[in-house]
């Protein structure tokens, strides 16, 4: 059954043809917009990024140099009894290892005890950590039990916009697929407004911040 167009129906899309073919102008000018919301009134975004971070129950450890580094991973791994350590990135895992430091790697990230991964930025504004796709696993900061970040001090950036800019500056040729900010530990307070962690994600985060 063939069904007629009524000349209501006629007329209504003919008025719809006619003002897509005459579009209005928008009645305002565009106003000018700075994406800058935050000021950073300080230098010293290792220090701001220690204190957010902390806030957000992230664990926050400063290293001079890459010997340190490992001697802190070391001291963690001991006192812990961590044996499998999940890392999936051969540039870090030669960089620890260079420097002496001794793990067996665990391929199977659900049989891990901890997941060592490095990251794009630290946002100081907000204490976030910014990963990608392009450097890591993106389970790995998600579905271990521990996730262990390593970073340097040239990886600071004061907001989140800062971050993003140079990711887009840093992938020109291909973005990321995936990008992912980690605030902290993973909790909710859904279950009867009690603040849980670890419920979807990692119960623990660490940040080791390494001199650059």
């Amino acid at each position: 059954m063939i069904m007629k167009t009524t000349s209501a129906k006629k007329n209504i899309l003919k008025k719809i043809k006619q003002a897509l073919d005459k579009p209005v102008p928008l009645p305002f000018k565009q106003a000018e917009f700075n994406p800058n919301f935050f000021v950073n009134n300080k230098n010293d975004l290792d220090v701001q990024f220690a204190e957010n971070f902390s806030t957000l129950q992230g664990r926050f450890s400063f290293c001079s140099n890459d010997k340190e580094l490992v001697g802190q991973l070391e001291t963690l791994f001991t006192a812990r009894q961590w044996a499998k350590i999940f890392l999936n990135e051969p540039q870090l895992l030669k960089s620890l290892t260079s420097q002496g430091l001794k793990i067996t790697i665990e391929t199977n990230l659900a049989e891990c005890d901890a997941a060592i991964t490095s990251c794009e930025y630290l946002v100081a504004r907000t204490g976030s950590i910014i990963l990608s796709s392009m450097q890591n696993s993106r389970s790995a900061s998600v579905y271990a039990p521990v996730h262990i970040c390593i970073a340097y001090t040239n990886q600071l950036v004061f907001d989140i916009n800062d971050g993003i800019e140079l990711l887009k500056k840093k992938y020109i040729s291909g973005f990321p697929s995936s990008i992912t900010f980690a605030s902290g530990p993973s909790r909710t307070a859904d279950i009867e407004k009690t603040l849980v962690t670890g419920v979807h994600g990692p119960k623990e985060v660490f940040c080791f911040l390494v001199q650059s």
